[in-house]
């Protein structure tokens, strides 16, 4: 009777380490399943950049395996400071003019992975509603970063209002300005600011997304726009270098070019923004 119970608790406890055994690994495995989804961090303007971006993670990202996380920038040089120092995972608000120049200025390594859409800059005002309009001697704000600076005043040249030293395009400076029948005068500002501006200047060169953030209508209201053929300008996705087959990065990247995200960008930005091809 005795050999008989101990086989019998012995054969009790086998079974219960067993079941034990099969919950704890069960245990374990549910995190892994949870977990599964790729996260990614990415840096974003507002408009339109953080809205594209929402609209991938409400639509597209889940069925794809990705967790994406938007975080909104009001400036254009705190989403790379904070990707270069690996606070994110991406950042989607620049064209690689822009990023060339503050890899070279900042030291920075960071690369651009994917094209996704252009913004046309503008010349808007409050005073006149032609460009033939602009007084003598008007007051001109334009963005007082390197690359937008230069494609500010190429705008201005393209439309008659400056000339400039052959040759220099969109690498243009105040310097480079050969010619000012208008005796124009251009104040320099962070472009965030320039749509406010619009109180005390006579016109402003605005780039596209902070035009549409302030209310503004570039299709309509812009005296003057960007032309799209053969601009170099396109905004796209950014990682810092070595990261550009990571897994979240490759999947947003195919997701932003997804046919879905160029007809939402046509419908809802109606000219303002034009999906990369």
């Amino acid at each position: 009777m005795k050999i008989r119970a101990f086989v019998g608790v012995a054969a009790l406890s086998l079974l219960l380490a067993a079941c034990g055994t099969s919950q704890s690994a069960t245990s374990s495995a549910q995190p892994a399943a949870e977990s599964a989804d790729t996260v990614l961090k990415v840096g974003a303007s507002p408009v339109p950049h953080a809205e594209i971006l929402t609209f991938v993670k409400d639509n597209l990202a889940k069925q794809a395996g990705l967790n994406l996380e938007v975080v909104e920038f009001t400036d254009y040089v705190q989403p790379n400071v904070q990707l270069n120092e690996g606070q994110l995972g991406a950042n989607f608000f620049q064209h690689k003019p822009y990023l060339d120049d503050f890899n070279k200025s900042k030291g920075t390594k960071l690369s651009f992975v994917t094209p996704v859409h252009l913004e046309p800059l503008g010349l808007y005002s409050k005073k006149i509603t032609d460009v033939a309009a602009l007084a003598n001697e008007a007051t001109v704000a334009v963005p007082n970063d390197a690359t937008n600076l230069g494609r500010a005043l190429k705008l201005l040249a393209d439309n008659g209002l400056i000339t400039l030293k052959e040759g220099v395009g969109t690498a243009a400076t105040e310097r480079d300005v050969t010619g000012n029948p208008k005796k124009l005068t251009f104040k320099p500002l962070e472009a965030p600011l320039l749509p406010r501006s619009l109180e005390d200047v006579d016109a402003a060169v605005i780039n596209g997304n902070y035009a549409i953030e302030a209310g503004l209508k570039p299709a309509s209201q812009a005296l003057v726009l960007e032309k799209t053929e053969g601009n170099p300008y396109v905004n796209g996705l950014v990682v810092q270098e070595g990261h550009e087959k990571d897994a979240g990065v490759v999947t947003l990247g195919k997701l932003l070019q997804d046919p879905k995200v160029k007809e939402f960008i046509k419908s809802k930005y109606a000219g303002a923004v034009i999906p990369a091809e």
